[in-house]
């Protein structure tokens, strides 16, 4: 085949082209004239489109720990409560003692209550009242002989004995003097002393992204409570919550609770009132109280612990050290997470499924120590203690026979 040529006159468009050649194209993007036989060709001069919008993503920050306002705070004093009555009879003593013999609500056991050895020997159920009748020469009774009077004096005695076979007691114990006064040529009189008895009382952590806390809060939980005093017969409120960012919500959890006299977790005395994977057990044990109140909100979690005392503990002081843990606040609550209280005789749930607290009698089975919660991450649970708490005790007031 001949090729045709053009001479340099004539009025030709230019070199005709080959057969099946393709004409180049224009790129809609760039603009640029590109020869579709070539794919490279498309590719070099293809424009790189800058970013539509600046990044402007950088690593969260931990959360900081919102600063306490200030709050006007008086500790409760306690009231004082007339609590044993005495009568002294021409040949006998009577005394009547009140069962809350502190005023805190908790009825003591008869039997730890004696009256110079000798036990109760009678008792008022509806009035809650224990009744001591003795000769003035029997109980141990002391006969002091003055100028003018012959005095028997008798030592009324509490030693409260342990809770449900745990080292804690929510009473002191307690001694008061009794005096009978009988002048020798006058008429009987009576009176009773005050009594004698030494008192006997006793935070946050970080783990990578979550922020774990336990706080002592005030009466309305609005605020952290500025004082640790507390007194027997009182609830401590105590409140656990979990800070977070970059997260989805988590729900909070207070896996296992243990008081001791000393920040060390494993001496002695120690009293575990929260076991079993969230199992409130200090009313069940002992006949407080104590619960969970119901959650109002995933990330934080509280309850009330009735005030208690150390048997035999000579320190001011309780620490209470707890082990927290927190899942997704989607997830279910089950046998290994959960807040269950003891109240009514049943075992009920600060969330929305008693049925999570079966379990709390028997055991809510076993996770190895160390070994990951279901979500994952050490950052999933801490162990926090508050304390020093001190513990003191509400005393009672001691009124003579015949006065109101």
């Amino acid at each position: 085949m001949e090729e045709t040529k053009s001479s340099p006159g004539s009025t030709g468009r230019g070199p005709v082209q080959q057969a099946g050649a393709r004409l180049p194209v224009q790129d809609p993007v760039s603009g640029v004239l590109v020869n579709p036989a070539d794919p490279l060709s498309v590719q070099l001069k293809q424009v790189v489109q800058g970013p539509v919008k600046k990044v402007t993503w950088r690593f969260p920050q931990a959360p900081e720990k919102p600063k306490q306002p200030v709050v006007n705070f008086e500790p409760r004093q306690p009231v004082s409560t007339v609590s044993v009555a005495a009568d002294c009879g021409q040949n006998s003593v009577y005394v009547e003692v009140k069962k809350d013999l502190f005023g805190t609500g908790e009825l003591i056991n008869p039997s730890a209550l004696s009256l110079g050895g000798c036990a109760v020997t009678g008792e008022d159920s509806v009035a809650q009242v224990l009744i001591f009748e003795a000769e003035l020469q029997l109980c141990n009774s002391v006969l002091t002989t003055t100028a003018d009077e012959l005095v028997y004096s008798f030592i009324l005695q509490y030693a409260p004995e342990p809770l449900g076979g745990k080292p804690i007691t929510r009473t002191t114990g307690a001694m008061v003097g009794i005096e009978c006064h009988y002048p020798r040529l006058h008429n009987v009189s009576s009176n009773a002393l005050l009594p004698a008895w030494i008192p006997y009382a006793s935070t946050v952590t970080a783990e990578e992204r979550l922020v774990f806390s336990l706080r002592l809060m005030t009466d309305d939980w609005q605020y952290e409570r500025p004082s640790n005093q507390y007194f027997l017969g009182d609830l401590i409120n105590i409140e656990a919550s979990v800070m977070q960012y970059n997260h989805v919500p988590l729900r909070i959890f207070v896996d296992r609770c243990v008081a001791t006299a000393t920040p060390d977790t494993n001496a002695a005395p120690r009293y575990s009132f929260i076991e079993n994977y969230g199992c409130l057990v200090d009313a069940k044990l002992t006949g407080s109280t104590s619960h969970f109140l119901p959650r109002v909100q995933a990330d934080k979690l509280q309850f009330q612990l009735e005030a208690f005392v150390f048997q035999q503990q000579s320190n001011d002081w309780m620490y209470l050290t707890c082990f927290l843990k927190a899942t997704l606040a989607s997830a279910p609550t089950d046998a290994m997470y959960k807040a269950c209280s003891f109240t009514a005789n049943r075992w009920t749930t600060a969330d929305d499924d008693d049925q999570v607290c079966g379990c709390c009698d028997t055991s809510c089975g076993f996770r190895a120590e160390g070994s990951a919660s279901p979500v994952a991450g050490p950052q999933w649970e801490g162990n926090l203690s508050v304390g020093p708490v001190r513990i003191g005790e509400k005393s009672p007031v001691w009124r003579r026979g015949g006065q109101n």
